[in-house]
């Protein structure tokens, strides 16, 4: 669809950019990152290498890769996951605009976060969108409807042959019960 693939890219777009720019110059964007980098330490089990370089490089280096394949359309929805999970911890992180004191940067860091937050609605849009296709679980269930109706129609069907078979058995017994009768000399 046309709107897919203009979406794709101008959204993927800001990520190849801000990728390219946190792989280039990691140590502009570390001071921001040494919060969200404390917080994984101390808060969660998640192995974080010391210097703060490597992972603005690495966080870098997941969305250029996940930009790259949302503008491509290349697993278009994972790459929306990847960013959706990469841009929450980067936007607290960099636009803390709560924190702010001065008024004019306070005002420039809510228009940035924001920005992020109308991102993320979008890369939540991306990551269910199923291009027109039903979803696996729509698939699933409906797959279960028709198992459970031809498992029904073949024990309808399999019910009608046994009673089937039972009266043949009936009838088959009757008729040498007759035979037999007539062929005895009483």
């Amino acid at each position: 669809m046309l709107v897919r693939r203009l979406a794709r890219p101008l959204l993927g777009s800001m990520f190849i950019l801000g990728g390219l720019d946190a792989v280039r110059h990691p140590h502009e964007k570390s001071p921001a990152a040494e919060g969200v980098v404390r917080f994984l330490r101390e808060k969660t089990s998640v192995t974080v290498p010391d210097d703060i370089a490597t992972v603005v490089r690495l966080d870098g280096i997941a969305k250029l890769v996940a930009g790259l394949a949302l503008s491509l359309g290349r697993a278009p929805r994972p790459a929306a996951i990847v960013l959706s999970v990469s841009l929450v911890p980067t936007t607290l992180a960099a636009h803390s605009f709560w924190k702010i004191d001065d008024p004019d940067q306070r005002a420039t860091q809510k228009l940035q976060f924001f920005k992020n937050a109308s991102m993320f609605g979008g890369l939540l849009l991306a990551a269910v969108d199923t291009e027109g296709k039903p979803s696996i679980a729509w698939r699933t269930r409906r797959a279960a409807r028709r198992l459970s109706r031809d498992v029904g129609r073949a024990a309808e069907n399999s019910s009608d042959a046994v009673e089937s078979a039972a009266q043949a058995a009936v009838d088959s017994a009757d008729r040498i019960a007759r035979k037999t009768r007539k062929a005895l000399p009483v």
